[in-house]
C-alpha cells in the first residue's frame, strides 16, 4: 500500500506535497479527523472549527480511500488543513494513528466528521479542563443530537464487565469509557501507550483506548460544558444492518480477547448466545401480535447476526 500525504497549499512542481508549518511555539491541540465517504457532512465539521488557520491548533484529516469526493472537498476548500489520502481503507483506528508521530500539540482532539462544534470555545474548554485535571488522561465532551437533545456518550462499565471483576480491579476513576466521536487526550500519554489498536477496524477502539489509559494510571474525564453535535452513523449508511451488527460483535470479542481471561470470555459467550436464542424465539412467537413489524424485524436482524457471529467461536472467543 502506498499513501499520498499532502500539505494543502499551493502545489509546487505539480503534485502538492506535505510540509509541516514552521512555528516557534507549538499549538495547544492537534485535531485528527478520519473520513470515509462522509462528503455530505465533512464540510459542516470543518467549518465548525472556525475560519482559516489558528496558531493554537493544527488540523489533520485522514481520508480512508473514500469514493464520494470527500478528499477533494478538504483539498479545495480548506487549504490550512493537513490531508492524507489513503489508497485503501485502513480502518478508523489505524487512520487515527497515521498522524500521531507528527502531532505537535500538548493534546490530541479526536473528532468524527459527522460531528460539529457548537461554538468557537469548545476546544478551549477542553484544554482548560485537561490543564486543570492532570490526573485525567483522556476526556469526552458532551454530545447532543441534531435536535439538541442529550446523546448518551459516557459508560461506567465495559462490555461484559459484570463477568470480569478481577480483570478490572484497581482502575482509576468511575468512568469506563467515552464515545470516540469527540474526545481529547494527552499527546505524550497516547504516544506512550501506542495510540489506538490497529486491530480494531470500526467499533470498540474507543473502549479499548480508554481502558489502556486507565491501566496507565489515569482517569477518564467528561467535559460537560463543551458541547458537540453528533449526527452518527454516516460512514455506515450504505452497510447492511446485519453486517453492522456482525462488525460490532466481532469488535466486542476482540476487546474481550485483549483484556479478559479465557474463562471469562467463555461465560460471556454462553450468556450472549443464550440471550440471542431467547430473543429470536420470543420475537418469532410474538411477531403476529405486534403492531410495529419494522421495529420487530430490526430486532430479529440484530439477534440473528449476533447468533451467527458467535456460534462458530470457540470458548476463548477466537475463530
Amino acid at each position: 500500500m502506498t499513501e499520498r500525504i499532502t500539505r494543502i497549499s499551493r502545489p509546487v512542481g505539480g503534485e502538492p506535497h506535505f510540509r509541516m508549518p514552521i512555528k516557534m511555539v507549538p499549538p495547544d491541540v492537534s485535531i485528527i479527523i478520519v473520513t470515509y465517504n462522509t462528503a455530505a457532512v465533512v464540510g459542516m465539521c470543518l467549518d465548525s472549527l472556525g475560519p482559516g488557520a489558528d496558531p493554537s491548533r493544527e488540523v489533520f484529516v485522514v481520508d480512508n480511500a473514500s469514493t464520494d469526493g470527500g478528499a477533494d472537498i478538504v483539498r479545495n476548500r480548506y487549504p490550512w488543513i493537513h490531508l492524507t489520502v489513503n489508497t485503501e481503507n485502513r480502518g478508523f483506528a489505524a487512520a487515527n494513528n497515521q498522524f500521531l508521530p507528527l502531532c505537535r500539540g500538548r493534546y490530541i482532539y479526536y473528532l468524527n466528521p459527522d460531528a460539529k462544534l457548537t461554538g468557537p470555545g469548545v476546544i478551549e474548554k477542553c484544554v482548560r479542563f485537561m490543564d486543570a485535571n492532570p490526573g485525567v488522561g483522556l476526556a469526552g465532551t458532551r454530545l447532543v443530537n441534531p435536535d439538541g437533545s442529550f446523546q448518551e456518550s459516557v459508560s461506567r462499565r465495559y462490555p461484559g464487565e459484570k463477568f470480569a471483576t478481577s480483570e478490572m480491579a484497581g482502575l482509576k476513576g468511575s468512568i469506563a469509557c467515552v464515545l470516540g466521536a469527540s474526545m481529547v487526550a494527552r499527546t505524550d500519554l497516547i504516544r506512550r501507550i501506542g495510540g489506538f489498536d490497529d486491530d480494531f477496524i470500526l467499533y470498540g477502539e474507543d473502549q479499548d483506548l480508554c481502558l489502556r489509559v486507565r491501566r496507565a494510571g489515569y482517569e477518564i474525564g467528561y467535559i460537560d460544558n463543551a458541547a458537540v453535535v453528533h449526527y452518527g452513523g454516516q460512514s455506515e449508511r450504505q452497510s447492511v444492518p446485519a453486517e453492522v451488527w456482525k462488525k460490532k460483535t466481532r469488535a466486542e470479542y476482540l476487546f474481550y480477547r485483549k483484556h479478559y481471561l479465557p474463562e471469562t470470555i467463555a461465560r460471556i459467550r454462553r450468556a450472549d448466545l443464550c440471550k440471542a436464542r431467547f430473543r429470536l424465539a420470543t420475537l418469532a412467537l410474538t411477531m403476529p401480535f405486534l403492531g410495529d413489524r419494522v421495529r420487530t424485524e430490526r430486532k430479529r436482524t440484530k439477534y440473528r447476526a449476533i447468533y451467527e457471529t458467535l456460534k462458530p467461536l470457540n470458548s476463548e472467543g477466537g475463530n
